[in-house]
C-alpha cells in the first residue's frame, strides 16, 4: 500500500503543479510539463510556445516559478528548464486552450472542433480526439466528442504515445471544458490482427464431415 499511495501522491502532485503552471504561463502559450524526481532533485522541463516569457527578464518569472515549486508544493530542489515548442499543431495544451479561446469568443463549438481536427491531422498526427462538454446546445449540460485517425483507448499505445490536453473557460451559461488527445507522427501503428477465413472453413468442413461418418 506505501508503493501505491506513493505513486498515487506522485501524480496528485504532478497534476496540481501542472494546473497552477498552465494559469501562471497561459500568455506563453503553456503546452504542457515534464516532472522526474530523483534522489538529488527534481527535474522541471516546461514546453511553451513564447519560452522568452517564462524566462522573464533577467530571469525573473523563471526564479518565481521555482520558488513557488520548492515552497508550495514541496517540490526539492528544483531544476526549471524551458522547451519551445516546434509545432503547436501537435501538442493538445495549446490547441485545447485555442478551442477554449474561440469559445469564449463566440464561435460555434463544432465549428472549432472541426477547424481543430483538420489543423491536427495536417500537421501528422496519427490520431486526434476532442471533447467539449457543457450547455452545449441547451439548458442540459453534455458531452459531444469529435475523432479522426486512429486513437488507443488502452493498452502500452495508449499509455506511451497518446498526449492528453486540458483548457477550460466559463461563459454567462456555465462553465465549458475542452479536452484534446493526440497520437502522435511519431508513435507506432497498432498491429493489425489477420484472420485466416480460409482455415476457419476448412476446419469447420472437416468436423462436419468426420460427425456424418459417425454417424
Amino acid at each position: 500500500m506505501t508503493v501505491i499511495r506513493n505513486i498515487l501522491e506522485s501524480k496528485k502532485k504532478k497534476a496540481e503543479i501542472e494546473e497552477y503552471l498552465a494559469e501562471r504561463l497561459r500568455d506563453a502559450g503553456f503546452g504542457g510539463v515534464d516532472i522526474f524526481f530523483t534522489p538529488i532533485g527534481t527535474r522541471v522541463t516546461i514546453y511553451a510556445m513564447r519560452p522568452g516569457r517564462v524566462i522573464g527578464t533577467r530571469g525573473r518569472t523563471i526564479k518565481e516559478i521555482s520558488q513557488v515549486l520548492e515552497e508550495r508544493f514541496g517540490v526539492e530542489n528544483p531544476n526549471v528548464t524551458v522547451a519551445e515548442i516546434e509545432v503547436p499543431e501537435l501538442n493538445p495544451y495549446v490547441m485545447a486552450f485555442r478551442i477554449a479561446q474561440a469559445i469564449e469568443r463566440g464561435v460555434r463549438h463544432r465549428r472549432v472542433a472541426f477547424w481543430a481536427l483538420r489543423r491536427i491531422m495536417d500537421a501528422g498526427a496519427r490520431g486526434v480526439e476532442i471533447e467539449i462538454s457543457g450547455k452545449l446546445t441547451s439548458a442540459r449540460s453534455r458531452t459531444e466528442k469529435f475523432t479522426a485517425g486512429i486513437m488507443p483507448k488502452s493498452g502500452e499505445l495508449a499509455l506511451k504515445y497518446v498526449k492528453v490536453g486540458k483548457a477550460s473557460v466559463l461563459l454567462k451559461t456555465g462553465l465549458y471544458g475542452v479536452k484534446v488527445k493526440i497520437y502522435p507522427p511519431d508513435a507506432p501503428m497498432p498491429e493489425e490482427i489477420k484472420i485466416d477465413v480460409s482455415k476457419i472453413v476448412g476446419k469447420e468442413a472437416g468436423e462436419g464431415g468426420e460427425g456424418g461418418q459417425g454417424a
